[in-house]
Order: structure tokens, then sequence, then C-alpha cells
């Protein structure tokens, strides 16, 4: 146990391309009988599967061989002999014999496994990467040492991976229940993994796939650091085609295999995929924990894998596994803030070569991409010629990673901190992920959208009524992926806001320069206007400001928008206008570091402001929560779930305000401040507003 123990600790702990397991290529099952097990991808609880071991007849000292027909249904076979160091120098073949068809398979070359790819472990048997073979009957081997000695104790190894009762489960053999009980309760008493910037993908459990627990009492190893740094791709398990209700009975043949044969603590790998996408939890100890796996030789004290079910040496791996492995990979990585597009560096646990040649020592670092495949770290062709080009596609197909918020009001924040915030709320944030690679980002607060910028932004801002606030941001990339920041907390002291009402001041005039240089807007253009320490206004304290917005001398049709400064403007309008009209309107604004902005949108305009009064983060008074402008209604497109159509005359709409973003909830709510505008009338009329349930003025 101690020697297991300190050969994890090391990372030497690993496997060949965990055993790559072949699919015996030849004729295959029909449908009906695909399946040793009949086996879907769950089967709702534990299920023992069985190894039945022929010995191979001796023919002299370097040459053995086993035929046996007519054998009980088996699903997977490899070869084993019993001194785990020993060496075949020669060639090991199989075949297999159909149990629908009664076809053989043509002979395939079983390739041996590293000693001690899940440590020093006593009893352990050497022995050959298994092969998958559906439902067989009968199976054939043969051994040739070419010029050396054959090892003692040569068997053939047949697996069947069980069939799940009408309850779904199989009773353990007597005295192993508590064992397994005790493993599993162990794995249970683990505190819950960190939470990942991406989404945790669906997993069939290892309660799904069936496995016989009773066979796993020693539970996880954990990685010493607790920290996953990078993921491995491997491939195992199939040459001939396979159906996808085949993969929970070829994940449990794989853990029968490497626990009863190898000898080892468990299934090595931490994750498999199938080519439908279908992911299944390997290895025992949480889906959301940083377990110690066997898979890649020399470097599993810093790393997790995912496996795809199928040999891609000659072919590509589907879509949809290789969007399985993208979906683990951004989740495990994200859980340490890990780009899956980036590099690592990890610690060599064993002196070896990769299959490119390049040499590890014990000991040493050495840079990796964080979603490798095997054969980066390991001399073997695994995840096969065809899968391995497509890693790249994989490490691009993530969402947004390293997504985190950075600051809050300016103020350096980090992941899991608190900020306070008088009521202004203007958030930064970063990601590793290329802005052409993003659509968006929102701003959640307690969940809710309360902002939405774009993909470039690195800020998004609103207002937070009283109390203390989860804050997140949510990105969605282009491919439609989304990541969530780890939040922050803020708390929002906004209780004694007061509104001041000042004599009416001109704070801007386009047409004498007054506050804003001396010139009409022009399309698309943006004036920031200093409305905070001028013309009697306080410095600092002020929340909101309350404009007379006036828009003259306009070219041709456009609107006017005015939005909090350091935030991205919204499509919503404060005033619109014609050409030769000049229109006021009243404005209520956010104001961050003192400024607002105005945008005209088309056209040339001279924009005018008057200051009629603002809010101060102190005194008496109820408290003002200002959104920006946002739209809440349009009837020309059905906006707050309203009608889409004019209202004739004397008609009433309702408008709930309940479902509105980034609003308080409605018992907390006693009044709102709309910009209400009419447009298309077909004769001169008026527009009243007025509380529900009362009667009209």
């Amino acid at each position: 146990m101690r020697g297991t123990a300190l050969a994890a600790a090391l990372g030497v702990v690993a496997t060949l391309c965990l055993p790559g397991v072949a699919v015996a290529a030849g004729p295959g099952p029909d449908r009906a009988g695909s399946s040793a097990s009949g086996a879907s991808a769950g089967t709702g609880g534990p299920v023992e599967g069985t190894v039945r071991r022929l010995a191979l007849e001796p023919k002299g000292t370097t040459e053995a061989t086993v035929s046996a027909h007519g054998t009980e249904r088996f699903g997977l076979m490899g070869v084993s002999w019993k001194d785990a160091a020993a060496e075949v120098q020669g060639k090991i073949e199989a075949r297999s014999r159909n149990a629908v068809t009664g076809a053989w398979t043509q002979w395939v070359t079983l390739e041996p496994l590293k000693a001690g790819l899940d440590g020093n472990r006593p009893g352990a048997r050497g022995a050959t990467e298994p092969v998958w073979v559906g439902a067989a009957d009968g199976a054939e081997v043969r051994v040739s040492g070419g010029t050396a000695a054959l090892p003692a104790g040569l068997e053939l190894d047949l697996v069947d991976p069980g069939t799940a009762g009408r309850d779904g489960a199989a009773k353990s053999k007597p005295g192993q229940g508590a064992a397994a009980s005790g493993a599993r309760a162990a794995a249970a008493a683990v505190a819950p993994g960190p939470e990942s910037t991406a989404p945790r993908p669906d997993v069939v459990s290892r309660a799904q796939w069936g496995a016989d627990e009773s066979l796993n009492n020693e539970g996880p190893i954990y990685l010493a650091g607790g920290k996953i740094k990078a993921l491995f791709v491997h491939h195992t398990a199939a040459t001939a085609p396979y159906e996808c209700t085949d993969s929970a009975a070829i994940v449990r043949g794989l853990h029968v295999y490497h626990v009863k044969t190898n000898g080892w603590r468990d299934l090595g790998y931490n994750f498999l995929v199938d080519k439908c996408g279908t992911l299944f939890e390997g290895r025992q100890g949480g889906v959301d924990q940083p377990v110690m796996g066997a898979h890649t030789y020399g470097f599993n004290s810093e790393s997790t894998s995912v496996a795809v079910l199928g040999d891609y040496t000659n072919a590509g791996a589907s879509p949809e596994a290789l969007e399985g492995i993208s979906r683990m990979a951004a989740y495990k990585l994200g859980q340490y803030d890990v780009d899956m597009n980036g590099t690592t560096t990890l610690t060599a646990g064993a002196t070896q070569k990769n299959y490119a040649g390049t040499s590890f020592t014990a000991g040493q670092p050495y840079q990796f991409r964080t979603v490798s495949g095997h054969r980066d770290g390991f001399n073997t062709e695994c995840p096969g010629h065809q899968l391995y080009p497509q890693l790249d596609t994989i490490r691009k197909s993530g969402p947004a990673a390293q997504l985190k918020i950075v600051s809050v009001n300016e103020k350096p924040v980090a992941p899991g901190g608190t900020a306070k915030s008088p009521g202004q709320l203007v958030v930064g944030f970063s990601t590793s992920t290329a802005a052409q690679l993003l659509s968006s980002f929102e701003l959640l607060v307690d969940g809710a959208p309360a902002a939405t910028v774009a993909g470039d932004a690195t800020s998004a801002a609103t207002m937070l009524s009283l109390g203390s606030h989860r804050i997140q941001i949510r990105a969605t990339a282009k491919n439609g992926k989304v990541s969530t920041s780890l939040p922050v907390t803020v708390d929002a002291d906004v209780s004694d806001v007061k509104y001041v009402p000042v004599q009416p001041k001109r704070l801007m005039d386009t047409r004498e320069g007054l506050g804003v240089p001396q010139a009409k807007v022009g399309p698309g253009g943006v004036v920031a206007l200093k409305v905070a320490g001028v013309q009697g206004v306080p410095a600092y304290g002020v929340t909101s400001v309350v404009l007379n917005v006036t828009a003259t001398n306009p070219t041709e049709a456009g609107h006017v928008s005015v939005y909090p400064n350091g935030t991205v403007r919204t499509s919503a309008s404060n005033l619109n206008f014609t050409p030769g009209q000049t229109v006021p309107n009243l404005v209520v604004v956010p104001v961050q570091d003192g400024i607002v902005q105005f945008y005209n949108s088309a056209g040339s305009v001279d924009l005018i402001a008057d200051i009629t009064g603002y809010f101060l983060a102190s005194g008496e008074g109820g408290t003002h929560m200002n959104v920006g402008p946002k739209r809440v209604l349009d009837t020309r497109d059905g906006t707050g779930g309203v009608p889409t159509a004019p209202v004739g005359q004397g008609g009433v709409l309702d408008l709930d305000l309940s479902a509105v973003d980034g609003l308080p909830a409605p018992d907390g709510l006693t009044a709102v401040v709309l910009n209400v505008t009419a447009t298309n009338p077909t004769q001169p009329s008026f527009v009243s507003v007025y509380p529900t349930g009362t009667t009209r003025t």
C-alpha cells in the first residue's frame, strides 16, 4: 500500500492508451445482438461482471495457444500472465467468434501493457490491452515469444460485463458489501470540488452505468496539490463499429478487466465518451473532484483524462464525441482557472520519451498544451493519428476562458471577494479568450441579467438596490457556449438617497460651446458632459441627475440617448426628432465618474441640457434606483407583453413591470420614471399614464 501511494504521488500511475481497447476486426453482430449485456447508457444499479480464465497450452518454451469454442457469452478479452514485470518478446494474437452470426474475426495483435501502470501493486499481473468483441461465444489465442521464453502463467481472460436485472441491479458477493460501502462513504465525505466557470456537463454516473463498487474497496486518491492543470485525451475500445447502446457495457468491461485482470485499484480513466457524445464517469472519487487517474504515465499527478470509445487511427472522432471532450475539458479546467486553449507546466514523474521522441527526466518541469494527447506525454500512438489533429479544434471550441471580475467601481477585487457601493455599480472583467470569438457579456445581479454589453467590452454597469448582492459576469461565445465568472459580493448602501431639486441651470449648449465643444453633434456622434462639481452640483455623492434635454436644428430624423459614462449605450432613446423641430424631454440618468454621455443617431443636431435636480447618496428620503435607458413597452413589436397593434381611441394598456430585469421586487417598488413616446398618431390626442387599480383623472 505504501508503494502504491508513493507511486501515485509521483504521478507514475498510468496506462498505454489506457488499455487501448480495440474491437477485433471482422463481421459485427446485428443490432439485436450487438451487446454482450444488452445494457444501455444507464442501468440504474450495480452489475456484477465476471472473468473466466483459460490457461494457454505451451508448445515448447516459446509458443502457446488456446482455442475455446462454444463458451458462455463474453464481451471483452485479453491475455495475462503471472509476473507483471515479465515481458513477451514476440507476438500475441487473438480472434473471436460472433455469437449471432457464428463468423470469426480476423486475427488482431494485442499490445502488452507496461508494468506498474497503477503503481506497484501486490498481486498485479502482466497483461495485454483488452479487446472489445461485443457478443462472442468463442475465442482463439496464439502467442509466440520469438527466441525468448514465454512468461509463466499465461491465461486467456474472457470478461462478461454483466447484464442488468429487472430492477437494474445485481447482488454483491457475500462479504463484499461492507467494504464497498465504506469506500463509497469515504468518497462521499469529501467536500464539494471548486466551482467552475463552465457548466457541468451531463455525465452517466458509475451507478448509472452499473459499476460493481464491491471491486473498489480502497477508495480514490486525490491529486496532492489539489489542482488540475491539464487534460489528456485518449482513445479506447473499438476498431469495429459499435452501437451507443453498447457503451455502458464497454465501460463495465474495462472496469472489470482493469481490476480483476490487471489488479488495479479501479478503472483507469477519469472520464469516457462514446461516439454519440455521452460522457461516462470513470475512476471513482467524484466528477467535481481532482481524482488521480491512471491514464498518462508520468503525468497523472497534475492532470485528468477523457477517453473516446473507438479506434481513431484511420478515421477521426465524430462531432458529438469532440463536443463531449470539449464540454468536459471546459468544466474541469474551468474549476482551476485554466484556459483550455493555453499552455501549462507539468513536472515529469518518470524518465521516458514521448511518441515524438521528446525526452522527459523525472522531477523536471515541461511545457504542455492544457488539452494534450496521450502521445504528448508517453510513447504511444494514442489518441490515434486522426483524432490527434482534431485536438486543436477542441481547444478552440470552449466558452470564454479564465473569465473573472477584476474590479468594482474601479477598485480591484478578487473572485469570491467583497466590495461596497453607494448604489452605482461598474464591474470590470477579463477573459483570456479573444474578443472576436465572443458575442456578448451579461452583468448578473443575484442571478438575473441587469445589463448586456458587446463581446469586446471590459466593463458593465447598473444600479443596485439596498442590501448585499451576488455579482457575476456571464459570457456568451459566438459558438453559443456560455461561461460564468465566480461571484463577488457587493454590499450596496443606498438607504438614504435624497432628491435635491434646483433652479433650472443650463449645463450644456452645443450652439455656444457651453460644457462641450461648440459644434453640432454629427451622426453617431457622442459628447460627454461633466455634471458633478459644476453649477453648484456636488462633486461627490451624486448618484443621478435630472436633466431637461432639448434637440434643436436637426437636419434629419433621429433620436438622442443619454446614458452613464463608462457603460455601453443601449438601443433605447430619450427623445426623438424630425427636421425643423425643437424637441425637449425630461431625462433621469445615473452618474458615473461625474459624467454623462449624449448620443445622436442620425444627421446633425444641436443639443441643450438644463439640470433641474440631482440625487445624493446621503440625507433623508426614499431610495432612488436608476437602471439607465431600458425599453419596457413598444406596441410596434409587442415589447412588454402588449399586443402588437396601435392603441385605439379610449384604449388602455396594462404594462407589467414585475418581469423587467433590473427592477426590484414589486413589493419594494413604489414608483417608476418612464420616458413615454407617442408615434404614428392618426389625429391630435393625448396619453395618460396612471397606476393600475385606480381611476384615471
